[in-house]
C-alpha cells in the first residue's frame, strides 16, 4: 500500500512539473508578446529593463530546476518498474520453491498413510522428507537474514561464532564440506596455492557462501563440473578464487548477479529455479567478515572465476575485526551465562 502511495505522489508531482513547464512557457510566450507589441507602438524596449532580464534569467533556472526534477522522477519510476519486475519474479519463484518440497513431504505422508510401506521404503521417504525439510529452512532463513543484513542493528541479533582461523585450513575444509554435500567427486576439486595468514572468520556464515558458490557451479554447469580453488595471501589480504567450467556469465551481467532478487536467463542456461537471493546473500556474509568478492568470466561457455578477498588478521580493519571478535565472545558469554 506504501509503494501504490508513493507512487501516487510522484505522479502527482510529475502532472505539477508539466503544468508548471506549461505555465511557465505560456507566461513566457504572453511576456514576449506583450514586450513585441509595445516596441512596435513605441519604439520602448522594454525587454533589456532590468528586471525582465532578472525575470528571464529567473525563468531559465525555474526551467533547469523542473527540468532536473523531472530526470530524477523519470529515473525513480524506471528503478520501480524494474524493482516491480525483479519483485514479480522472485514472488513466482519462491512460490515454486515452497511448494515444490512441501508437495513432496504431502505425498511421501499420504503413501505412508494410505498403505503399508517396507521399512527401506520407509527410511528412504524420511530420508528425502528430511532433506525438504533442510531446503525449505535454507529456503526461510535466506529470507529472514536478507532482511536483517539490510539493517545492521538487525544483523548483530543474529548468531554469530568470529574466531581467529588459519585462512588456507578453513578454506580447504569449507570446499570439501561442500563438495561432498553436493555430491562432487572429490577428483573434480583442485585446490592450489598456501595461504599461512590468518583471518577472523564465522565458519557457519562462511560455509554458507561457499556452500552457495559451489552450488551455483554445479547447477550451470551443462558438462561435468570440475572447480579450481587457489589461495595466496599479501600483505593485508587473504584471496581466494573459486573457477569453475560453467556456461559462465556475459560480460553485461556481471555486475548485476549480486543484486537482490537478481537472476539472469538466456538460451544457454539451465532450467534452473531459485530466489535470486543466493550470490546477494554471498555478497553480504562476505561483507560482514570484512571482505570483498569479485566475478570475472570471458563469456558464455567458459566458466566463471569468483574472488573472495578477506582482511588478513591484525594487518588491516583491527577495528572492525576487533569488533567481530568482541560481538561473538559477548554473544558466547550471554548463551553460556
Amino acid at each position: 500500500m506504501r509503494g501504490k502511495n508513493s507512487l501516487f505522489y510522484h505522479v502527482i508531482i510529475f502532472i505539477m512539473a508539466q503544468l508548471a513547464w506549461i505555465s511557465l512557457l505560456g507566461l513566457w510566450i504572453y511576456w514576449y508578446i506583450v514586450n513585441y507589441v509595445n516596441v512596435d507602438k513605441t519604439g520602448i524596449d522594454n525587454i533589456s529593463n532590468t528586471s525582465n532580464i532578472f525575470a528571464l534569467v529567473s525563468g531559465l533556472i525555474l526551467l533547469l530546476f523542473i527540468s532536473a526534477a523531472m530526470s530524477l522522477i523519470f529515473i525513480w519510476l524506471a528503478r520501480q518498474v524494474s524493482l516491480n519486475k525483479m519483485y514479480d519474479n522472485f514472488i513466482a519463484n519462491i512460490t515454486h520453491e515452497l511448494k515444490s518440497p512441501l508437495s513432496s513431504i504431502q505425498l511421501y505422508l499420504e503413501t505412508m498413510k494410505s498403505r503399508k510401506v517396507p521399512e527401506q521404503k520407509q527410511s528412504n521417504f524420511i530420508n528425502t522428507m528430511l532433506s525438504d525439510v533442510e531446503r525449505l529452512n535454507n529456503l526461510i532463513n535466506s529470507i529472514l537474514y536478507m532482511s536483517g543484513f539490510e539493517r545492521k542493528k538487525t544483523a548483530r541479533k543474529y548468531p554469530h561464532d568470529y574466531h581467529v582461523y588459519k585462512a588456507d585450513e578453513v578454506i580447504r575444509e569449507l570446499i570439501y564440506r561442500a563438495a561432498e554435500r553436493y555430491q562432487i567427486p572429490q577428483k573434480a576439486v583442485a585446490v592450489k596455492g598456501r595461504a599461512d595468514c590468518k583471518c577472523v572468520i564465522d565458519k557457519n556464515w562462511l560455509a554458507i557462501a561457499i556452500n552457495n558458490l559451489v552450488d551455483n557451479a554445479k547447477k550451470y554447469s551443462l558438462s561435468a563440473l570440475r572447480l579450481d580453488v587457489i589461495l595466496r595471501c599479501t600483505d593485508k589480504n587473504f584471496i581466494f578464487y573459486i573457477r569453475d567450467n560453467g556456461i559462465g556469465i556475459e560480460l553485461k551481467n556481471q555486475k548485476k548477479i549480486f543484486n537482490k532478487f537478481q537472476r539472469i536467463y538466456n538460451s544457454s542456461s539451465p532450467n534452473v529455479k531459485g530466489t535470486g537471493l543466493g550470490l546477494y546473500w554471498v555478497k553480504e556474509i562476505v561483507k560482514y567478515h570484512g571482505g570483498k568478492i569479485r566475478v570475472s568470466s570471458k563469456g558464455l561457455g567458459n566458466g566463471t572465476v569468483f574472488r573472495i578477498d578477506l582482511p588478513v588478521y591484525q594487518a588491516t580493519k583491527k577495528r572492525y575485526i576487533r569488533n567481530l571478535l568482541e560481538w561473538s565472545k559477548k554473544e558466547s558469554e550471554e548463551s553460556n551465562g
